[in-house]
């Protein structure tokens, strides 16, 4: 629990301003003469006709398919809407928005406002986050989801998951105790609860409440208590996702019971904890063993969810791949930079002495972490793509796409990838029949892309995917519109306003 609240220590963070940007929540929409990729899986097809009122997905209207044109006759939307918005959108593909399963609105230390974080993800076609924790407080997650829910601000829809003991004085360590914290929260409105590891006995009752009210709930199981309960022994109790990889090595020992630590070694000293994860995977199951498919699915069994995050421990396999990523000089804060670099009091900021030694257990960890998540996918399990940017040089929005590709490296198939980023994700929050597919009745929550990103992830990425064409370098940004709840935003602009916040905030605060 202490770097959740280390993450989180500092002021309150600024609250976005009222919307100034989108077209109006009740208008009725249309799209012309586009590919659709569902988010089911299934392979995209075309071109057709969306059309959107209210909100909500009225109609789509495939219009190469003689089926579809014989289940609608005659049927012209524009003809049928005359006072509709009308995008003529040819060559353009149109997918569901992306639901962040491991995000966090965070602190001014880490961003300099909320509008900053928002535009990042609808500019990358964010048009749901799971907030694992409310770190920047639950009152003031919570007001932001209700603004974002009525569309008063420019903000993807917020699911806030309290940190488990928060506003509870102390560590909660009774049954009882756990179960009143849980019954609070609910009570103040939020979606579930985030778990960082606890007592067995309040870990357990917490979970049992949980379920008990319909509430969500992950948790990343520390180590400090992770001999205690690994990620089988929350699965068992009722836990919907492990976040993160850690619980999972554990789960599967079967010729020892506790990580083959050092007699030197130091919880609290964070580089020696992060160092620590690669060789970890090393010493659990080999990929196919009996223990290695006992675990798969037994989880399976459970209905547990994965929620890797892959992105965010990937400069432990090459630090200065992330130090160095595209996407910092224009888009990463200031304030987030600062953060990012090495430091004792900053939680993940851990590269100050970080080398060969450290990175190779981890590239050989990321192999078998990645067949583990990929198994878990083909054996039928939820997985769900998490970024959990805003720490070790992983920057909102950018994140997440990262993780998509990341996806594709453990083996997913694009369309894998995209389910896992919409459907998938939506599901595990409870709002698969509203948002994560692309089907008539569901909320218009959409992604406009210029190409299809099935042939290239990296178009996804806010910077751009770098070609040369005609001898010269450019750079193509795919997304064009993010539609949530039917409000269509132009996502160029919204990365341009957070380019302005950035130049702005390294004018205000100097180098």
């Amino acid at each position: 629990m202490a770097e959740e609240q280390q993450a989180s220590a500092g002021a309150t963070q600024k609250a976005a301003p009222d919307r100034a940007e989108g077209t109006s929540p009740h208008d009725t929409v249309i799209l012309r003469s586009v590919y659709v990729i569902d988010g089911t899986g299934a392979p995209p097809y075309g071109p057709a006709d969306i059309v959107i009122d209210k909100g909500r997905i009225l109609h789509i209207i495939d219009t190469s398919d003689p089926i579809s044109l014989g289940l609608m006759g005659a049927f012209d939307p524009v003809a049928a809407y005359p006072d509709a918005r009308v995008y003529d959108l040819p060559g353009h593909f149109v997918m569901p928005g992306l639901v962040d399963s491991h995000a966090h609105i965070l602190g001014p230390s880490q961003a300099p406002s909320a509008e900053y974080i928002y535009k990042l993800w609808l500019g990358h076609g964010v048009t749901t986050i799971r907030d694992v924790g409310s770190l920047a407080g639950l009152d003031f997650t919570l007001s932001e989801a209700r603004r974002s829910a009525a569309n008063d601000i420019t903000a993807p829809r917020i699911h806030a998951n309290a940190f488990f003991g928060m506003g509870a004085g102390g560590e909660i360590t009774t049954a009882h105790d756990a179960a009143r914290w849980v019954q609070s929260i609910a009570e103040r409105g939020a979606d579930g609860v985030k778990f960082f590891g606890a007592a067995p006995a309040a870990f357990e009752a917490a979970l049992t409440e949980v379920n008990k009210l319909g509430l969500d709930s992950a948790c990343h199981h520390a180590q400090r208590r992770v001999s205690q309960v690994n990620a089988m022994t929350s699965a068992r109790w009722g836990l919907r996702s492990v976040e993160h990889w850690y619980g999972l090595p554990e789960a599967m020992f079967r010729d020892r019971t506790v990580q083959n630590h050092a007699p030197t070694y130091n919880y609290s000293d964070e580089p020696a904890r992060y160092a620590s994860g690669g060789p970890l995977w090393l010493q659990t199951a080999e990929p196919g063993s009996r223990p290695w498919v006992e675990t798969l699915q037994e989880l399976l069994s459970l209905g547990t969810t994965l929620s890797p995050t892959f992105n965010i421990y990937i400069g432990h396999r090459d630090a200065a791949r992330v130090r160095n990523s595209e996407w910092h000089a224009d888009f990463t804060a200031p304030q987030l930079w600062d953060f990012f670099e090495p430091s004792h009091d900053s939680h993940g900021s851990v590269y100050g002495d970080w080398g060969t030694e450290q990175e190779i257990p981890w590239r050989r960890a990321y192999t078998r972490w990645m067949a583990f998540v990929n198994d878990y996918k083909n054996m039928g399990g939820r997985v769900t793509v998490g970024s959990d940017s805003g720490f070790i040089y992983k920057t909102y929005g950018f994140g997440l796409i990262e993780e998509m590709e990341l996806f594709r490296e453990a083996g997913f198939h694009p369309l894998e990838v995209l389910r896992s980023a919409t459907l998938a994700s939506a599901q595990l929050i409870g709002l698969g029949d509203e948002i994560g597919s692309l089907e008539p009745g569901k909320r218009a929550d959409l992604v406009v892309l210029t190409e299809n990103p099935l042939a290239n992830l990296k178009v996804l990425y806010g910077h751009g995917a770098l070609r040369y064409v005609g001898g010269k370098a450019t750079r193509t940004a795919a997304i064009k519109y993010t539609i949530k709840d039917g409000v269509v935003f132009d996502a160029e602009r919204l990365r341009n306003d957070v380019r302005h916040i950035v130049a702005e905030e390294r004018e205000r605060l100097g180098p």
